[in-house]
């Protein structure tokens, strides 16, 4: 019977990390590891990554549930249609491991060109909130480094003030060079979204994610009907778990975009079935990490790579972390790298107790 285990580890971040709904100073993730007593050697490995502020989930259910996998392994493939679905970042963590254990420990998940070195992801450079100085200095680095594509935190310093340092930036770079998204994490009220959205279209802003709360569908779909600038669904897929759910949630609100975090509504299948709801309603949608470490972002970013995308994809967070695990993931000139010659560096994290 297989055998399993999981760490806590806690990351931390090169700077604050700042969105409308408070600031990041460190991030707590959770490993799960599996064995297999007839492949000595072999080590399968995911990633649990709740997001605090956006995932339904709690750390103490978060720490139950690996608790409840690791005491009988025999139900891992039942659970993960069960209960684990309630779960979903847990359930991800299982999916990878897995997967990884499969592959025999070698984190190859999804052998393609991008796990080969041949081929990119094209990402997006991110902006993270902080004040008016600091967040101008962000947006030149992200365009100095090769970003086509950058996504703007709004919502926390005052609109205002954001809005004039995204009008200085199109001042120097037109559309044609640079698409501009922003990341409004539900931080508007009805009163006045259309004052931003209409700013925003002016300054040819590509789309605008989540700029009302989560749950206020009717709302939210008057909005992406009258909406001058295209919006992107985020923590409103947080949650859904029913196929019909998510089929009435793209109905009712008929978003442009939605935006899809592995971690966040449950793993690889369930990203899937997002994916294949919004292409049949002519729905755009992108891939975006949720602040995991390297193993959950290369897991993210390795199905990713199969997907065919040609768009940005939300993938470049792995460097915020001052103590993130050494992996093959890099990023450069706009695009998120798999280099096989670099090694992964696992030893201290697998010698670390649960």
């Amino acid at each position: 019977m297989r055998q399993a285990r999981w760490i806590e580890h806690e990351l931390v971040p090169h700077f604050p990390l700042g969105t409308s709904k408070g600031t990041l100073h460190t991030r707590t993730v959770w490993y799960l590891l599996v064995e297999d007593p007839e492949r000595p050697g072999i080590t399968g490995m995911g990633e649990a990554a709740p997001f605090p502020g956006h995932s339904l989930e709690f750390p103490a259910e978060v720490r139950t549930k690996l608790l409840e996998l690791c005491a009988d392994t025999a139900h891992w493939e039942d659970r993960m249609v069960s209960d684990l679905v309630q779960v979903p970042s847990v359930r991800f963590a299982v999916e990878q491991a897995l997967r990884d254990l499969e592959v025999g420990g070698t984190k190859v998940l999804f052998p393609s060109e991008f796990t080969l070195g041949r081929q990119a992801i094209p990402i997006n450079g991110l902006v993270w909130m902080g004040d008016q100085n600091t967040m101008r200095q962000r947006l030149r680095e992200q365009v100095e480094a090769g970003f086509a594509t950058v996504k703007v935190k709004i919502g926390a310093i005052g609109i205002d003030r954001e809005l004039e340092m995204i009008e200085a930036l199109r001042s120097e770079h037109g559309p044609s060079e640079l698409t501009v998204r922003v990341d409004a994490n539900g931080a508007f009220d009805p009163g006045e979204v259309d004052r931003v959205l209409d700013r925003l279209a002016a300054l040819e802003v590509h789309s605008i994610e989540q700029p009302l709360a989560a749950g206020r569908h009717e709302l939210m779909a008057e909005l992406c009907a009258r909406s001058p600038v295209p919006i992107a669904l985020d923590e409103d897929l947080i949650g859904m778990y029913d196929l019909q759910l998510k089929k009435d949630l793209l109905d009712t609100i008929r978003p442009q975009h939605i935006v899809i975090k592995p971690s966040l509504v449950g793993g690889w299948t369930a990203a899937q079935e997002w994916i294949d709801l919004a292409e049949m309603r002519g729905i755009g949608w992108w891939i975006t990490s949720a602040l995991e470490s390297n193993i959950g972002l290369n897991a993210i970013a390795q199905w990713t790579a199969t997907l065919g995308v040609t768009a940005a994809q939300g993938l470049g967070t792995g460097r915020v972390f001052t103590n993130n695990i050494p992996s093959p993931l890099h990023v450069d000139a706009g695009a998120l790298h798999l280099l096989p010659e670099r090694a992964w560096d696992l030893a201290p994290l697998l010698t670390k107790k649960a």
